[in-house]
């Protein structure tokens, strides 16, 4: 992990074209401005988790009967 010390109105860029700003900072909390493009998706740790949670659970949802029975094969013929 790469550390770094910012003051406030100080940035660091990622690549050639993500930006993260300090914006405020107040007691043991800071506020970052990120200026990104729209197709990088930029999420909070906790809301990032959410969506793979719900991710999963919609692709588990799509499979269908059959893909899941693969997992637990009935022997044919018995």
């Amino acid at each position: 992990m790469l550390v770094l010390s910012r003051r406030k109105d100080e940035s660091i860029m990622v690549g050639d074209n993500v930006e993260i700003m300090i914006v405020a900072i107040r007691r043991n909390e800071i506020q970052l401005g990120i200026n990104a493009p729209k197709y990088i998706p930029v999420h909070r740790k906790e809301i990032y988790g959410r969506i793979l949670r719900e991710r999963n659970a919609r692709n588990n949802e799509r499979r269908s009967p059959l893909h899941r029975n693969l997992s637990n094969p009935i022997a044919v013929g018995t």
